[in-house]
């Protein structure tokens, strides 16, 4: 049994939103994000899949590699679009299920927040896809750099974040073994009930926080046995300065959150 983790995992081509500045990446996905969730009408939902669509063409990543690190997330838009359909109960009645209503306030909400969450999967994705973990963890330390100079652990943080990006998938790998392992001695996941189901999950989860530990610990001992001590002083090989295109991917950026808070101010 074999877990392809697609989250997060690099697509390496030559593309413009490839070659930018990792910490501006960050800086104009946060800020498109937020101006994703601030979208309360269907022109702005338009607008950013438009938007989003834009820098997936010019990130020259395949749609289906877009979808295939998403897929995972797909029944939490399921679920979150079922709860909205059901739950709220404003506007007029559409239709009647027994005791639930489904009301027109409930199918915009439920075409609303799953767009929205749409939306920023695509963009969260796009992001994983296009940078390097090295960059991210780079850009994200370099962006938390201030938090240091107030007593806050800002290069730790960002040293943890480069660490899960690189644990998932030898703990993928490691989870598949076990399974298959399980497997081979007659405990297959597969089989029996759900009670059995769920009981036979309790020796893969066990087994793989004790490798996962093991792992930890052989970390602490090889930073320990470096005189590994922060990010106090410390500079990179490979120096990335601010270049023109990443001014344009801020502006790009800038005008999309203005074109999006004009829409929304528009009667109608």
């Amino acid at each position: 049994m074999a877990l392809r983790i697609e989250i997060g995992q690099y697509y390496a081509v030559d593309s413009p939103v490839h070659a930018l500045d990792a910490r501006v990446k960050l800086c104009c996905a946060l800020v498109a994000l937020v101006a994703v969730f601030c979208s309360a009408n269907a022109t702005q939902l338009g607008a950013s899949a438009a938007f989003t669509l834009g820098v997936l063409v010019a990130a020259r990543v395949p749609g289906g590699r877009v979808i295939a690190s998403v897929r995972p997330l797909v029944a939490f838009l399921a679920v979150l679009s079922l709860f909205n359909l059901v739950f709220v109960r404003t506007g007029e009645p559409l239709a009647t299920l027994g005791p639930l209503t489904v009301t027109t306030g409930g199918a915009w909400a439920a075409v609303l927040y799953t767009a929205r969450f749409a939306v920023a999967l695509v963009l969260g994705s796009l992001v994983l896809l296009t940078t390097t973990p090295t960059r991210l963890a780079d850009a994200l330390d370099s962006l938390l750099s201030p938090l240091s100079r107030v007593g806050l652990p800002g290069h730790e943080i960002a040293m943890v974040f480069s660490l899960m990006l690189r644990f998932v998938p030898m703990l993928a790998d490691e989870a598949s073994a076990i399974m298959d392992a399980q497997a081979l001695r007659g405990g297959g996941l597969d089989e029996g009930g759900p009670a059995q189901r769920v009981r036979s999950i309790a020796p893969v989860v066990v087994a793989l926080l004790a490798s996962g530990l093991r792992h930890a610990d052989g970390l602490a001992r090889a930073l320990d046995a470096r005189c590994y001590e922060g990010g106090s002083g410390r500079t990179h090989f490979h120096e990335q300065p601010l270049a023109r295109r990443d001014a344009v991917a801020a502006l790009v950026t800038v005008m999309f959150v203005a074109a999006l808070a004009l829409l929304g101010a528009l009667p109608g």
